[in-house]
């Protein structure tokens, strides 16, 4: 086995290396960018090499750099993660170059399956079945649109050498093509250097399905069976699961098959997925072939039992494949959560910052959480927002589902926004707990998921303000008085008590009287008994009206956050307010929501401007976001050009809005 090993990667895969690399005795090399120097990778490594800047482009994507380092650190081998340079064919022959072992598939497999194109007629003649569409060469926009117009729509446009959703659009009428054509085009050449695309039959309601295969150095292969990744937003997965579920057994054996079949077609090595477009009724067709392990990987790990990380390793370095197809067994169900700091509520916005309090689930055999950030860590605009992996097992779906739940109640995060609450709400979804699953289950249960979203309860605002009270007093469980022990026996001080909160831009208040139970607190003309003392700086322990229960919470400058089913409820102290001159209309400037770098300037000083009109798009965490016209108006001024960095807030056009009547 090998000696030491690079890891060309960051955060939570590049931790999820190491820990494997850790139980079979080997060393790991981490990389790093000036926004990682003190990240987990760094510190779990046994060492680590400085590679650039914080951009990927100046560090993580910089292939001789990552060569060097692993010449310099003695390494024999290279594991590249997901992302990044895990698919680049030049990477994995600067390796061979240097007499270095690429974690990774044959340099002609990745170019087979690398771009959409040429892997679909590869997988034509494999014998592999194919959505109807248009995989050939010529990139002309109006022979595009000719292809587009005898397939039918509603049609996919996607990036030949794309991934991760990026440089794909969904095209539902003719007139369309032509423009989301162009933006596919932009994107692909920004992500991806290449702006090739493919045209292809948008199945309705599709579930989407994936096979992780495994190949060796000695001709074996074998799939660890299915994912489903049907529950998406913008094309990027949300929730993973394995097996798939509700699947007729012949239509399984089937995709099992034409998996290994697309792996055998390239002679493959190593970690692969092979991904399907599913119709509802469990016809399958070929979608892609990712040549690397997947985000979702830990999935397959719980129900099979196998570490794909150690099976990556072992085939590397020229080992069989630990087990044959017959050896393998499926126990259980899981589910995977990406828990992302972004806030589904509004658009998926990437939330930026420092990671202020994190609390994670306990782990044990049913809960495991891969990441690579911990409380006090920033989250930035240079790399993906996730914060951490939840994986969760049960003997079956309906346990596994109960283990996500009760899961997601115990992740904490404050600090920023987050996407735990709308994880907890995708699974306690009708069309999710029924398992019916397809890519539109997150606009099919919009209603649930954006519009019926709770806010505190009564007794919960008074337990929050009860939270405060304590906090004036500083009473903890590690006090050992009078006071502590005696919590009604008082000595000249007032029996009354005010607590006045902000709570979703609201002032409450709970007013707090001492009585022979404790308190008795009152918010709008009602009463409730309540006593109860902190445990410690994050955990109140409560009897309110007979039932007792501990609430989790994490306290700031500002205020508080209380934690209760899955849901982050936030309360400010009140401040002062003063009135304001300043009656400036905010349609008057559009400000970046975010940072991030000017993809398009659409209008000039002087244009007039319909509502809804885009007027710039950003490019900010990997997504372009339009900023548009929120009426009717005429712009005054724009502010940056294509290619601009811009920082979150800054006006990026001025706007005058029509006056009724105005020509």
């Amino acid at each position: 086995m090998f000696d030491k090993i690079l890891i060309a990667n960051r955060g939570e895969i590049a931790c999820r290396v190491i820990r494997t690399a850790k139980k079979l005795g080997i060393a790991t090399v981490a990389v790093y960018s000036d926004a990682d120097h003190n990240s987990q990778h760094v510190k779990q490594a046994d060492e680590a090499i400085y590679i650039g800047a914080s951009p990927a482009a100046q560090s993580y994507l910089q292939i001789e750099r990552i060569i060097q380092a692993a010449l310099d650190t003695g390494a024999q081998a290279i594991h590249p993660g997901y992302g990044f340079l895990s698919e680049n064919d030049q990477f994995a022959l600067a390796c061979e170059k240097h007499g270095i072992t690429f974690i990774g598939p044959p340099v002609d497999a990745i170019l087979k399956m690398g771009l959409k194109a040429t892997s679909k007629q590869l997988m034509e003649q494999a014998g592999v079945p194919l959505t109807p569409g248009y995989h050939g060469n010529n990139q002309d926009a109006e022979f595009l649109k000719q292809q587009a117009d005898a397939i039918g729509y509603p049609v996919l446009i996607k990036a030949s050498a794309g991934g991760g959703g990026k440089g794909m659009s969904l095209v539902e009428r003719s007139a369309d093509f032509l423009n989301s054509l162009a933006s596919c085009k932009r994107e692909a050449k920004s992500s991806f250097g290449n702006d090739d695309v493919l045209i292809e039959r948008y199945v309705v309601n599709p579930r989407h399905i994936e096979v992780q295969i495994f190949g060796d150095t000695h001709g074996n292969y074998v799939h660890l069976f299915e994912r489903d990744c049907s529950v998406q937003r913008r094309h990027q997965k949300v929730l993973e699961e394995a097996p798939a579920p509700n699947m007729p057994d012949e239509k399984l054996a089937v995709i099992r098959k034409a998996a290994v079949d697309a792996a055998r077609a390239v002679n493959y090595v190593g970690a692969g997925t092979v991904e399907f477009i599913v119709e509802q009724d469990g016809t399958a067709y070929f979608m892609e072939m990712n040549t690397r392990l997947q985000v979702e990987h830990p999935v397959t790990e719980m129900i099979t039992g196998e570490d794909l990380v150690e099976w990556q390793l072992r085939v590397a370095y020229g080992e069989t494949l630990p087990k044959q197809q017959q050896n393998l067994n499926i126990k259980g169900h899981a589910l995977e959560a990406r828990v992302y700091a972004e806030e589904p509520e509004k658009g998926y916005l990437p939330a930026i910052g420092k990671v202020s309090y994190l609390h994670y689930p306990e782990q044990n055999q049913y809960v495991r959480v891969d990441s690579g950030i911990v409380e006090g860590d920033e989250i930035t605009t240079y790399y993906d927002p996730m914060i951490a992996k939840l994986i969760v097992w049960g003997k079956n779906r309906d346990a596994a589902l109960i283990q996500m739940h009760h899961a997601l109640q115990q992740f904490h995060v404050a600090g920023l926004g987050n996407n735990i609450a709308f994880l907890d709400r995708i699974i306690r979804s009708d069309s999710f707990k029924k398992a019916k699953l397809d890519t539109n289950l997150i606009s099919r249960e919009e209603d649930f998921l954006f519009k019926n979203i709770q806010s505190a309860t009564p007794e919960l605002i008074v337990s929050s303000a009860f939270i405060e009270l304590l906090s004036r007093f500083k009473q903890t469980s590690t006090t050992n008085n009078i006071w502590q022990s005696q919590s009604l026996w008082r000595v000249n001080i007032q029996s009354t008590y005010l607590v006045k909160l902000d709570y979703l831009d609201q002032t409450i208040q709970v007013e707090f009287e001492v009585n022979d139970q404790g308190y008795t607190a009152k918010l709008n003309n009602q009463s409730y008994t309540i006593s109860g003392l902190l445990l410690d700086t994050h955990t109140l322990q409560i009897n309110l009206n007979g039932i007792q229960q501990k609430i989790v919470f994490n306290k700031n400058a500002e205020g508080f956050t209380v934690y209760q089913n899955a849901q982050s409820h936030i309360f400010k102290y009140v401040q002062n307010q003063f009135d304001s001159d300043d009656s400036q209309d905010s349609d008057a400037n559009l400000k970046a929501p975010m940072p991030g770098v000017i993809t398009q300037v659409l209008v000039a000083k002087n244009d007039q401007v319909k509502k809804d009109d885009v007027l710039i798009t950003l490019e900010a965490m990997k997504i372009e976001y339009s900023i548009r016209a929120p009426r009717d108006g005429i712009i005054s001024a724009a502010f940056f050009q294509t290619g601009d960095q811009v920082k979150a807030g800054d006006e990026l056009v001025e706007f005058e809005p029509l006056t009724e009547g105005a020509a």
